[in-house]
């Protein structure tokens, strides 16, 4: 959304638009490999004309609607194990005084790993229906592994009533929460939580939804054309008033699933 119509591929790589954060963020991409994560772009440079460019990663990356195989338990399943893994390798990051992240998804308490804060369908590639690279770090920033969970698990869950008819969950007339719970609590067993993490994720949820809207607004306010269409179609800060209110009547079910 951030960068729609300036991604382009050349070949085996990427070019898209880089920001101020880039430098740091490809310092950050060029140290996974040796940390044994192989499940993000490798970073090439940043051409003369300002985009960065990337190797290109083969697989399949859904949109919405999202296909059947995407919104299966499989692969959600599949995208935990990788964000675990890819924890695992970010806690090993060298950081520097001059290292520079976006504050825009960032969690609010900081933490000690690099999180990438919106591991959505559409920045997920996946080989034969299971997630195998992360896409799209442009909002990468230090903070706890339970809040980079919880921004993934309300996406991919996803945590939102409505988002399910949006982006083309299957709605079950017979089931209001068509097994949201039980989702939220096996992306909790993937990724590898204890009792307390499960805990976590949860008052993790309440922050993310408490706070949810905002970074649109700020998007909005900017004139960005992609996110005011967005903004628009979705009913502006209605929609999450509602999203709000319907976690208040509903959390306590996600919250017995993951004990």
């Amino acid at each position: 959304m951030a960068n729609a119509g300036a991604v382009t591929r050349a070949g085996h790589h990427v070019l898209r638009p880089s920001n101020p954060h880039t430098p740091t963020v490809h310092r950050f991409l060029g140290s996974l490999p040796s940390s044994g994560f192989d499940g993000a772009s490798v970073p090439v440079g940043v051409d003369a004309d300002g985009r960065e460019r990337l190797e290109f990663v083969e697989g399949d990356v859904p949109l919405v609607p999202y296909p059947h195989w995407a919104r299966t338990d499989a692969a959600l399943g599949s995208i935990a194990r990788l964000m675990r893994r890819f924890h695992d390798a970010s806690a090993r990051f060298a950081h520097r005084e001059s290292d520079t992240w976006s504050p825009e998804m960032q969690d609010p308490r900081g933490g000690p790993i690099v999180c990438h804060n919106d591991v959505c369908l559409e920045n997920v590639v996946f080989r034969r229906g299971h997630a195998v690279a992360l896409l799209d770090f442009d909002f990468a920033a230090p903070g706890r592994p339970v809040h980079d969970v919880a921004c993934f698990a309300r996406m991919c869950v996803p945590i939102d009533d409505e988002s399910r008819v949006r982006f083309g969950w299957h709605v079950d007339p017979e089931d209001t929460h068509a097994g949201l719970p039980a989702r939220l609590r096996l992306v909790a067993d993937e990724y590898g939580l204890d009792a307390d993490g499960r805990g976590d994720v949860v008052d993790a949820l309440d922050e993310s939804i408490r706070t949810g809207g905002r970074f649109l607004e700020r998007q909005v306010a900017t004139g960005h054309r992609g996110f005011t269409e967005m903004w628009n179609s979705m009913g502006g800060m209605r929609r999450f008033d509602r999203r709000r209110t319907w976690w208040a009547t509903t959390r306590h079910l996600f919250e017995e699933a993951m004990r």
